[in-house]
């Protein structure tokens, strides 16, 4: 890209939307005139780009004039309800919420897999959910060599995945532990402090949770796998940033770590591990997703076992969207 773009963040002073500044500062993305959008409660805040301080303005329908790029991050309710009047400004969008993931005319992108699916588009691309695009940025790269056919995972969710609240319960609440106090949960369920919720997301009818289900149906769409499977469980960790994924994949042909690793190398966006393994800790803060852990499944013909850790606010949300934009 060497025109500069008009860009308007929506929900920028959220976990993610700072982050989609830091990204974009980062990228040295061609950027002309920057618009921060945030709820009322946020508005006249100021957040840095480029060295200078840049003030948070309410969300209205009248924020997206002269906007090229929206990148949207405030939730599926806003999402619904400015999406269409960003597009309607000449605005194009990049979604970051489950609004228009399934919707068939909003193509849903993560540019390592299927940046060719980007056009034609309405005016409104999809990010996909955090959890599915970390494990598709190492999934996909052995789809290609060995085709898969279904998988069986379960995640290890850190805090900021819910946003900033979650990120200050979870401190706030180890704080008030460590003195012998007690500390309510509000964002999630249950103390997150110390333990482990094996609940992402609201339950459906079937037993699995939204979040659990995202990992097929946003699979299927992106790998262009319609029957494709995945048998996933979603848990909440007192984590304070980068997913973890456990996953058991079955495939069409034969595997070998071998040839799995060689495979997960050659792809771009994603580092495999030759010695020792991924961990979130470490992962915070990198574009990259990383793999170990590799191994021939030994309850499943064809089937490979690994573990993949990512930053889900980079390549899970922010990061992932920027790279849409790119592509725009």
């Amino acid at each position: 890209m060497s025109k500069q773009k008009n860009v308007a963040i929506v929900g920028a002073s959220g976990a993610v939307g700072v982050e989609m500044l830091r990204v974009m500062e980062r990228r040295n993305f061609p950027l002309g005139k920057l618009r921060l959008l945030a709820s009322p409660r946020s508005a006249g805040r100021t957040l840095e780009f480029r060295g200078k301080d840049v003030v948070i303005e309410p969300l209205g329908i009248n924020s997206f004039e002269g906007i090229d790029i929206a990148l949207f991050s405030a939730g599926s309710q806003i999402s619904r309800e400015f999406a269409e009047v960003a597009v309607d400004s000449g605005a194009l969008v990049v979604d970051n919420s489950s609004a228009f993931r399934m919707s068939e005319n909003v193509p849903l992108i993560v540019p390592e897999v299927n940046a060719e699916d980007i056009r034609p588009h309405q005016g409104i691309i999809a990010n996909p959910n955090c959890t599915t695009a970390i494990t598709l940025m190492a999934l996909h790269p052995l789809h290609r060599a060995f085709r898969v056919k279904r998988i069986f995972a379960s995640s290890y969710q850190a805090v900021s995945g819910a946003g900033a609240r979650a990120i200050d319960e979870l401190r706030h609440q180890v704080e008030a532990i460590a003195h012998g106090k007690k500390s309510p949960p509000e964002v999630f369920p249950h103390q997150i402090a110390f333990n482990v919720i094996p609940q992402v997301d609201s339950f459906l009818d079937t037993g699995y949770t939204k979040e659990e289900m995202k990992m097929q149906n946003e699979g299927r769409r992106i790998m262009r796998l319609p029957r494709f499977k995945a048998s996933v469980t979603c848990v909440r960790v007192p984590v304070y940033r980068a997913h973890s994924v456990a996953v058991s994949a079955e495939f069409e042909r034969p595997v070998g770590v071998r040839e799995a690793a060689d495979a997960i190398r050659k792809a771009p966006g994603v580092q495999y591990l030759d010695e020792g393994y991924p961990m979130p800790i470490d992962c915070a803060g990198k574009d990259d997703c990383f793999v170990g852990r590799m191994r021939i499944d030994c309850a499943m013909e064809n089937g490979l076992s690994f573990w993949v850790c990512g930053d889900q606010l980079l390549k899970g949300a922010a990061l992932n969207a920027v790279q849409i934009a790119e592509l725009l």
